[in-house]
């Protein structure tokens, strides 16, 4: 029978699946319609639409790990279906990890202000630039698959192996599982280190005109210095998410299999919930077209409900 604790954790699993789904989905819905009626698909629609899919995708591999930590009957997965699992749910995270680095250089370069040569050659080649990225990140895909194949090929040997050796082996493959890992884990640090650099240079730009606008308009309360404030604190957020996603996937990797239905795993899958949930919100408060859309709905769903209770009073 599920604990208190399982019934917690799937409520808040749920819960962070339907906030993030309804984000996302609206962002997604919100891109199409504006590409269908426009008949333009930019490089920068390209990477909100490839990053609210591959959100979505997460989410619903997070709450079949969730649905299966609670289930009372714990589902032992076979070889294959294990298998595809594992691969889907890193190519979730390779996607999601890197059109987020791609979404903070395009950031970086369509908003900061350097003066310096090379930033000025990226900002004029910025969609080949974010098209090379991403090109370049299906090579670190296409390891991760390697890998992957040999790690799978080698545990697919534990259920062939004889019970009286299983222990010997059992310790064999730890150390195989931990190298492994590590190699995986390091093919996400180069999409860590140019998101830090990204979005630490466009805080430091912001923060340079924002002093700059201070020292002209000889008032913090300038119409351009609070847009810019606003600005600064959608990419610490942004900043903070993205860091939250980096070290909740990777822990989860190591603790799915070493510490399985343990308390501290449910505490880190929760964890994965919050930038595919919490950064669509971000995206949608900060832009103009998403925020006017959004309130539109709310608008017509305040409209519906006001019609609904005067037609149950008249009943």
């Amino acid at each position: 029978m599920p604990t208190e604790l399982d019934i917690i954790f799937l409520i808040l699993s749920i819960a962070g699946f339907i906030i993030g789904m309804l984000g996302n989905v609206f962002i997604g819905l919100v891109n199409c319609s504006e590409w269908v009626k426009n008949q333009d698909f930019s490089l920068a629609d390209f990477i909100f639409t490839g990053l609210t899919i591959s959100r979505i995708s997460q989410l619903f591999m997070s709450l079949f790990e969730s649905l299966e930590m609670v289930s009372p009957l714990h589902l032992h997965l076979t070889y294959k279906l294990s298998k595809i699992i594992t691969l889907f749910w890193r190519i979730t995270n390779h996607f999601a990890t890197w059109l987020a680095t791609c979404l903070s250089i395009f950031y970086l370069l369509k908003i900061a202000h350097f003066s310096h040569s090379l930033f000025l050659w990226l900002k004029l080649r910025m969609n080949r630039v974010l098209l090379t990225i991403l090109v370049f990140s299906l090579f670190f895909l296409i390891l991760d698959f390697l890998l992957l194949e040999t790690f799978n090929d080698f545990f697919l040997k534990v259920y062939m192996i004889d019970k009286n050796n299983m222990t010997t082996y059992i310790e064999e493959s730890k150390a195989v599982f931990v190298k492994t890992l590590a190699l995986l884990s390091l093919t996400c640090l180069f999409p860590i280190v140019l998101s830090l650099i990204s979005l630490l240079l466009l805080f430091l730009s912001l923060g340079r005109h924002i002093r700059n606008l201070q020292l002209n308009s000889m008032g913090s309360r300038d119409s351009s210095t609070e847009a810019h404030k606003r600005a600064i604190n959608r990419v610490l957020s942004f900043l903070f998410l993205f860091l939250v996603h980096l070290f909740s996937t990777q822990l989860a990797n190591w603790v799915f299999v070493m510490l399985w239905n343990n308390k501290f795993t449910k505490f880190v899958l929760l964890a994965v919930y919050v930038f595919p949930s919490g950064h669509p919100i971000i995206l949608i408060l900060g832009n103009s077209k998403l925020r006017q859309k959004a309130l539109k709905v709310l608008w017509h769903l305040k409209s519906s409900l006001k019609r609904e209770n005067l037609l149950q009073l008249y009943r």
